[in-house]
């Protein structure tokens, strides 16, 4: 059994470490997030020229027919980044057509979706009334899947109001909308690959964070000694990469199961997620100790990504619930 990545995986992550990296330089994600619009098109012209909107959505419908571990590639790498984009709303809403669409719906949105030309946009909680991350720009929402009653509702007919949140590198709306199309299938498979996709982005927000906090550990000395070297920090830091490590264990895992054994996915997805949100809040905020009074300050990028891991751990279910699924699937809740 292979328990690595493939030559065309490993060059897809690099690839997305070197395009996102270099594009979403920390004076960029700022220059974005203070804007009050976040997402810049000329680089999501550029990550649609990459096929990455389209990376796990069959080829029949325009996709690069590859799959969830691949899609999770790029978005850990667009965590670690914190990526202004609309990338993980459009491929959310791709797998929840493609999950339980019609045949006709399929072929109406799934090729815009794939491309990036007419993206989509899915619920991603409910906060009197539907959550959508980055619907502003998008041709189709697709609104009510973890309720078990799927609908598309065409942008254009739903009214948006932008929320106020913490997390200034996403916008987020909520949604107005009436009727709507019925997705006729099961969408479940969809909304695990939604969970998934937002740990993996989680999980390279973590990985962020303690690369920053190790970096500072290594470089900042007290009493002619870098701090590192001192047992209350070092022993934070190696609990932090404990954190990011068993996170990504679960998120790949999970990655694997969405594509090879759908079975084992719900579970799959659940621990991912939870400890994804879980290892995102407590690494940003280690790292914010281990930086100390600098850390605090609004110059510093710190609080971009502890602001991210915050919001999102609330998204698509919360690190709680989703351990109460885990304890219900288990037959322990």
């Amino acid at each position: 059994m292979e328990f690595g990545f493939s030559d065309e995986q490993r060059e897809i992550k690099e690839t997305a470490r070197e395009f996102l990296r270099s594009r979403f330089t920390p004076e960029k994600v700022r220059e974005l997030a203070e804007s009050g619009s976040p997402y810049d098109e000329g680089r999501w012209a550029e990550m649609c020229e990459l096929g990455w909107p389209g990376i796990a959505i069959p080829e029949r419908w325009g996709g690069q027919g590859l799959g969830v571990v691949e899609l999770v590639l790029v978005l850990e790498e667009a965590g670690y980044a914190l990526a202004p984009s609309p990338l993980i709303s459009n491929a959310y809403a791709g797998a929840l057509i493609t999950a339980a669409g019609s045949e006709e719906q399929k072929e109406r949105w799934l090729p815009g979706i794939a491309s990036g030309a007419a993206r989509g946009a899915a619920e991603l909680a409910d906060d009197g009334g539907p959550v959508v991350g980055a619907a502003r720009g998008s041709s189709v929402l697709v609104l009510s899947a973890r309720a078990g009653a799927p609908r598309l509702v065409p942008t254009e007919r739903a009214q948006l109001e932008r929320l106020p949140l913490i997390d200034s590198t996403r916008a987020y709306f909520r949604v107005r909308a009436e009727g709507g199309e019925p997705l006729p299938g099961e969408a479940a498979w969809g909304v695990h690959v939604g969970e998934v996709a937002l740990a993996a982005e989680s999980l390279g927000v973590a990985a962020r964070a303690l690369d920053m906090a190790v970096a500072y550990a290594k470089e900042r000395e007290q009493f002619g000694r870098p701090i590192g070297a001192y047992q209350a920090v070092s022993h934070r830091l190696v609990d932090m990469l404990w954190a990011v490590e068993e996170a990504r264990s679960l998120v790949y895992y999970a990655a694997w199961c969405a594509d090879a054994d759908r079975e084992a996915l719900p579970l799959a997805a659940a621990m991912a997620k939870a400890r994804a949100s879980d290892a995102a809040c407590a690494v940003t905020h280690d790292a914010l100790q281990t930086f100390g009074g600098i850390g605090f300050t609004w110059e510093h990028d710190l609080h971009f990504l502890l602001k991210r891991a915050r919001v999102s751990a609330q998204l698509l279910g919360t690190p709680a619930e989703h351990r109460e699924r885990v304890a219900a699937l288990a037959g322990l809740g």
